[in-house]
């Protein structure tokens, strides 16, 4: 599911602007399956960014591209919880 209001350079910008802070992720991992962690946005690089869980047990992937939280599959938001 595309969303026609945002595109690449707005999505980067965005996820720049959370960079060294607490994140919810949110993974859809198809066939009604989600995956929810929170960790700290610890890289933003030109063509993906990469999460560190909380979690240091955590065997999951780590980075995703920008065009996944375009298309939805990914959703990244400033975490709820206390920061830090």
């Amino acid at each position: 599911m595309i969303r026609q209001k945002d595109n690449i350079g707005s999505v980067k910008k965005t996820i720049a602007e959370y960079f060294r802070r607490q994140v919810d992720v949110t993974v859809n991992l198809g066939r009604n399956k989600v995956l929810r962690y929170c960790g700290e946005l610890s890289g933003v690089y030109p063509a993906l960014f990469t999460v560190t869980p909380n979690d240091k047990n955590f065997l999951g992937k780590t980075s995703y591209s920008y065009a996944e939280v375009l298309c939805g599959s990914v959703r990244v938001s400033p975490a709820k919880t206390g920061t830090r």
